[in-house]
C-alpha cells in the first residue's frame, strides 16, 4: 500500500502499446492510473470510453493516463472497438493511452488495488475502480478506490487535478466544490503581514468566532 507523498513503485507491465517501464513511460509528466475488473463489462466500458473523451483535457495539463485490466493485451485491442463506439470515436486510430494487461493480480495486488467482494469466471478476484495520481516527481498525490459496482467521475479527477497543480504552484488550497477559475483560500501558513504583497485582492470573511483565517482570494 502507498501512502500519500510517498513514491510510487516503478513496475513493468505488458500493454497495448507493448512493455513498458512506468517511469519511463511517465517521464517528467503527471500521471493516473486507473483500474478495472474485467474487459467487455459495462460499468469499464463507459469509463474508458468517457477517458477517450477527456484525453485532450489530459493532455493540457501534462497529465498521462494508463489502464489497467485483469484481461490479455489481446483481449484489450478487442474491446477497444467497443469503447470508441461507446465513446462515439469513429476514428480507426488504436486508443491514444495504453491499457495494462495484468491477468494474473500481479500489479494489482501489489498496489493494494484487489475487491474481494467481486470474483471473475475463473473464480479469482477482480481489481476495484483503483485511482492514482502520480506527480513528476513520481509521488502519489491522491488515491480512490471505488467499488467495482460504481463508476467513477472523471470530471471530478480532471478537478483534483487542477487544485493539485495550483496549490503546488501558490500558496493556496481549494474549497469545497471549487472549479478551475473559483476563487480559493489562503492557507493558514501565510502570516497577515505577507498578505497585502503575495495575495493583495484577498478578503477576510467575517467570522462570529472573531478569528481570520477565512481568507480568499481570487484564483492566481
Amino acid at each position: 500500500m502507498v501512502n500519500l507523498g510517498e513514491p510510487f513503485p516503478n513496475f513493468q507491465a505488458n500493454t497495448t502499446i507493448g512493455p513498458i517501464e512506468f517511469y519511463n513511460w511517465l517521464g517528467n509528466s503527471w500521471g493516473i492510473l486507473f483500474s478495472h475488473p474485467s474487459d467487455f463489462t459495462p460499468v469499464c466500458t463507459t469509463e474508458l470510453a468517457r477517458v477517450l473523451q477527456l484525453y485532450g483535457e489530459f493532455e493540457k495539463r501534462g497529465v498521462k493516463v494508463i489502464a489497467l485490466s485483469c484481461d490479455s493485451v489481446e483481449s484489450h485491442h478487442g474491446w477497444s472497438d467497443d469503447i470508441k463506439l461507446y465513446a462515439k470515436c469513429n476514428s480507426s486510430a488504436p486508443l491514444p493511452y495504453p491499457i495494462i494487461a495484468d491477468e494474473r493480480r500481479d500489479l494489482a495486488t501489489q498496489l493494494n488495488m484487489i475487491d474481494p467482494d467481486e470474483m471473475g469466471a475463473d473464480g479469482m478476484p477482480l481489481t476495484a475502480r483503483a485511482v492514482f495520481i502520480i506527480d513528476p516527481n513520481k509521488k502519489m498525490r491522491l488515491s480512490i478506490l471505488y467499488p467495482a459496482t460504481t463508476g467513477r467521475n472523471f470530471d471530478e479527477i480532471l478537478r483534483v487535478i487542477d487544485s493539485l497543480q495550483l496549490t503546488d504552484k501558490y500558496k493556496v488550497a481549494t474549497p469545497v466544490d471549487w472549479k478551475l477559475g473559483d476563487p480559493v483560500m489562503v492557507q493558514p501558513s501565510v502570516p497577515e503581514e505577507h498578505m497585502s504583497s503575495l495575495f493583495p485582492y484577498a478578503t477576510i470573511v467575517p467570522l462570529p468566532s472573531g478569528k481570520r483565517y477565512l481568507r480568499q482570494t481570487p484564483q492566481p
